[in-house]
């Protein structure tokens, strides 16, 4: 099993809207095939913590707008790393320094990554 159209789809939405508050190693990870709970990580990092708390509002503004609200937000505004739940795709934003030590790319290498294409195409985009 391979992650749906649909969660690829909202994956790749969020992972702009990361990109597009200056988010580094964007990384959008397939977990569908060892997880039963998800189709797909998105992993952001910021250098500071109001970079980490400004791209999870674009990414939970920009996810709203195209009608996905999260069922969980865990992380609260410290800062340092916040998860946002859409059931279908998990939105991991880290500090570096919590990108570095858990190493999220790490546990899931066994899992393939999905090319994104990081620029915004639409109304808002190019």
């Amino acid at each position: 099993m391979t992650a749906t159209a649909d969660a690829v789809e909202l994956a790749t939405r969020a992972a702009q809207a990361a990109a597009s508050k200056l988010a580094t190693d964007v990384v959008v990870i397939d977990v569908s095939e060892q997880l039963v709970i998800t189709d797909c990580f998105v992993i952001a990092s910021a250098a500071n913590e109001r970079q980490v708390n400004a791209i999870v509002d674009e990414v939970e503004e920009k996810l709203r707008e195209a009608g996905h609200k999260p069922v969980r937000r865990e992380g609260g505004r410290e800062g340092r790393w916040t998860l946002l739940d859409y059931v279908d795709v998990v939105v991991h934003v880290q500090h570096e320094d919590e990108r570095n030590y858990y190493a999220l790319e790490r546990l899931w290498r066994d899992c393939p990554t999905i090319p994104v294409d990081l620029e915004p195409h639409g109304e808002d985009g190019a």
